[in-house]
């Protein structure tokens, strides 16, 4: 067993790295890729229970609310939403048909892994929709838009705190702010303008007004469970193993980074020792890939994280995240 154990372990991490030495590491290195292995493998298990807990969720918001209220929310859910309403077109459909071009740019920009993730995620999302049954839970305008917009922004929370999205606006925001200039969050208030605008020709104003509030409560709902977290994430990290994980955000994460020199300070007699700190910034979408990155390299490094609402210049606008 541990032969077998042993021969993964080359075939994927340790081969990965260095192909020119197959199957001739030493011990030291088949510890620290056994540790890495399980880090990924626990990760991995993490993202696959928060990604299903917000299909479900997503689908009892659909399901249960919004579907037979004929509301609908923002973004890509609420174009799909539209369209099934208007057209009837079952709506497990749709989500996969109208994601397609969002899952594209997320490949062009944030990378395959992510760009796998997104379509497992959206592809169990139109298989929940298609498959499972849930009860009208009330005809109330305001419960169906408060409690409808709850459970599908939880979804789409879920998903993102996974490493995947439901919803495919925040991608499209992502591409057109490197593009035009403009920040993230005007360009998904230009895209719902236009979306609500729409359900008010055809569903009636009142209706429109209704989907207003669910798409607040869904925004805010996806606030909530992804830690507040906004548009771009200033993350600070002391670390004795700061080279490695310097090199980590600019090789593997594709991200700049900013190098404090600083000072430890500790104990009542007030002992100092020299630290170098580092400071880089990404989007929340590419989070999850960071703290699995830093586990890997310091489980014990000291990392804090806080929201900045936009950037102007450096890295962060200008390069493709390379998975």
């Amino acid at each position: 067993m541990r032969h077998l154990f042993r021969k993964i372990l080359s075939l994927t991490i340790l081969n990965k790295k260095d192909k020119n030495k197959f199957n001739t590491f030493s011990d030291s290195q088949f510890k620290i890729a056994a540790r890495e292995f399980w880090i990924l493998a626990k990760r991995s298990l993490k993202d696959i229970i928060l990604i299903t807990i917000g299909i479900l969720s997503a689908t009892f918001g659909f399901k249960g609310f919004l579907l037979t209220n004929h509301f609908i929310d923002g973004g890509a859910t609420g174009i799909s939403l539209l369209v099934s309403v208007i057209t009837k077109i079952p709506l497990h459909y749709l989500i996969i048909v109208i994601n397609i071009p969002f899952i594209v740019l997320a490949y062009i920009i944030l990378g395959k892994k992510f760009a796998i993730k997104t379509i497992l995620a959206i592809a169990g999302l139109a298989i929940s929709l298609a498959t499972l049954s849930f009860p009208n839970i009330t005809n109330d305008n305001l419960l169906v838009a408060v409690f409808g917009g709850f459970f599908l922004g939880s979804g789409i929370g879920f998903a993102i705190r996974g490493g995947a999205v439901l919803d495919g606006t925040e991608v499209l925001a992502i591409f057109l702010s490197k593009k035009l200039g403009l920040t993230i969050g005007d360009i998904i208030i230009v895209v719902n303008i236009i979306i609500f605008s729409v359900a008010a020709y055809f569903l009636g104003i009142e209706i429109a007004l209704y989907s207003m509030i669910t798409y607040l409560s869904a925004s805010k709902s996806i606030d909530f469970l992804v830690e507040g977290l906004d548009e771009y994430i200033g993350v600070t990290i002391i670390s004795e193993n700061h080279k490695a994980l310097k090199n980590m955000i600019v090789h593997i994460m594709g991200r700049g980074v900013t190098v404090y020199s600083g000072k430890q300070g500790f104990g009542k007699t007030g002992i100092t020792k020299e630290k170098d700190i580092l400071f880089t910034v990404v989007t929340r979408l590419e989070l999850n890939k960071l703290n699995t990155e830093i586990e890997k390299i310091d489980p014990h490094a000291f990392v804090v994280m806080n929201s900045i609402k936009d950037t102007k210049g450096g890295m962060i606008k200008k390069r493709a995240i390379p998975h």
